[in-house]
């Protein structure tokens, strides 16, 4: 049995990992784990609230781990907070960790070298997997098993800075495939929050607050409903 922690963006990829794992026989999943900003108590790079972050994972109905990052964070910081969580990690009898990455051979190398000799096998469940039918699954309608998702962060060098707070569906998809960019934003084109899916118990209510400009990326604030 592979007992799994899930590393948890809140966005579509990690819901769409998370119903993978559940639907492996040899897998139990014990929890998601997110990188929360302590600076302004947001998920890092998709800027969801806290709250929001809490009540999706109790609509999946797994604990939460969240990880409090500094602002700024430094590489160092953030590999010793992250090394600390996988000794806790291992001592709780978890086996791998499990990440959405679908692509992006770096991020892969990076993941596994760091989790070499911790005791946690790295998995990446979509690995893999063409985007463009990734994207067409996820924005099934709910009822045909896809997710309802809402783009939370948007880098407006690779995309329009007007995508930010539209909704992840198919009308996006085929902009998003137009601009030539990758339909998922496997290359950073846009984060995203998931309200409700496959495995979710309730649909966790939103709605629609501020769009900024920060940092060189275009945010939609999503507030608890």
């Amino acid at each position: 049995m592979q007992r799994v922690y899930l590393s948890w963006s809140s966005g579509k990829d990690s819901a769409w990992a998370l119903e993978r794992l559940r639907r492996a026989p040899e897998t139990q999943v014990l929890g998601l784990v997110t990188t929360v900003n302590r600076g302004n108590g947001r998920v890092a790079m998709h800027a969801v609230r806290e709250q929001l972050l809490e009540r999706q994972a109790a609509a999946v109905g797994l604990p939460l781990e969240v990880i409090d990052l500094p602002w700024p964070c430094p590489n160092g910081a953030y590999e010793e907070l992250m090394a600390s969580f996988v000794e806790r990690a291992t001592r709780a009898g978890a086996t791998h960790m499990a990440f959405g990455d679908l692509f992006l051979e770096d991020i892969r190398r990076y993941r596994e070298e760091r989790l070499a000799g911790t005791g946690l096998e790295p998995l990446f469940p979509l690995w893999g997997t063409d985007t463009s039918e990734l994207a067409r699954d996820m924005t099934r309608p709910l009822a045909e098993g896809g997710l309802e998702t809402w783009l939370t962060c948007v880098d407006p060098a690779q995309v329009p800075a007007e995508l930010a707070g539209r909704r992840f569906d198919r009308e996006l998809v085929a902009e998003l495939e137009a601009l030539g960019a990758d339909p998922c934003g496997e290359n950073g084109e846009f984060h995203s929050f998931v309200v409700d899916g496959p495995g979710f118990e309730q649909r966790v209510a939103v709605q629609p607050g501020e769009v900024v400009t920060r940092d060189g990326f275009v945010f939609a604030d999503l507030l608890p409903a």
